[in-house]
């Protein structure tokens, strides 16, 4: 388990022809009792690691579909603890690798050093927290790296040349480029500058690069996977599973997965 599964794991993928496709969940929405099936669902449809978010009352990088499903899992009675308790209590049944995407504020209230040996203990492969400055990642980077977790960096590109090739090489697991300007929602489309982008985090990561925020579509994950490894989907996973469209997720994962939109 671990950074070591989480980068194997996605190695694998890349080596066997396959796009890589996280999709992301909310966990609590609709309860903790139904994470380990959400996850083995969304295992055998294919995907190639899966990101838990953690509700927050303020996720600023959040569009309004994940804002309501966090508000939906918070109503819930979710916490960081329990969602680490419940990953614990499934982890055995797991192989699938899990990153855990929160904010910096339940980390620091729960305790950085507690919360990177909970994270060991539930299970946890990778960890991304989006509001957290590279400047100031000492504060959980260290911790994270005594328990072997990976410490996901994310890419926005609105940041200098230098800044986002620093971004490249100290990513782990995976580097998570941020594909649009905004937070989270889907798009019709991503803006032209988003090739040479993803094109130049690729030069510079020792990680495999995945495209996010916006990508709703088979058509759009094709697109993007041209250009990176793989994609993040978020707001459409979360629509879809609240909605009980199960045999969309199902043929959009297994489509976007393709090395090639099938005719």
């Amino acid at each position: 388990m671990g950074k070591a599964m989480l980068e194997e794991t996605l190695q694998e993928k890349i080596k066997s022809g396959e796009n890589i496709f996280v999709p992301y969940i909310m966990a609590g929405d609709g309860g903790l009792d139904i994470l380990e099936e959400r996850i083995n669902f969304l295992q055998e449809c294919g995907a190639s690691a899966i990101e838990v978010g953690i509700p927050f009352s303020d996720p600023v990088a959040d569009g309004p579909i994940i804002q309501e499903a966090g508000i939906r899992a918070l109503d819930n009675g979710t916490t960081l603890a329990k969602v680490l308790e419940t990953l614990q209590a499934f982890k055995a049944n797991r192989t699938i690798p899990i990153i855990v995407m929160t904010y910096l504020n339940p980390v620091f209230v729960y305790g950085v050093d507690r919360f990177a040996k909970d994270c060991t203990n539930a299970g946890v492969d990778g960890v991304i927290i989006p509001d957290l400055p590279m400047e100031e990642e000492h504060i959980i980077s260290q911790p994270l790296s005594n328990h072997e977790i990976a410490f996901v960096r994310l890419a926005a590109m609105t940041s200098p040349k230098q800044r986002l090739t620093e971004l490249a090489k100290r990513s782990e697991g995976f580097l998570y480029a941020v594909a649009v300007n905004g937070t989270t929602g889907a798009r019709t489309s991503h803006d032209d500058k988003v090739q040479s982008y993803l094109k130049e985090l690729k030069e510079h990561a020792e990680v495999p690069v995945l495209a996010g925020f916006g990508v709703s579509t088979t058509e759009q994950a094709h697109a993007l996977s041209n250009h990176c490894d793989g994609v993040i989907v978020g707001s459409k996973i979360v629509q879809l599973l609240h909605e009980g469209r199960l045999q969309e997720i199902h043929r959009l994962i297994e489509g976007s997965i393709l090395a090639e939109v099938s005719s």
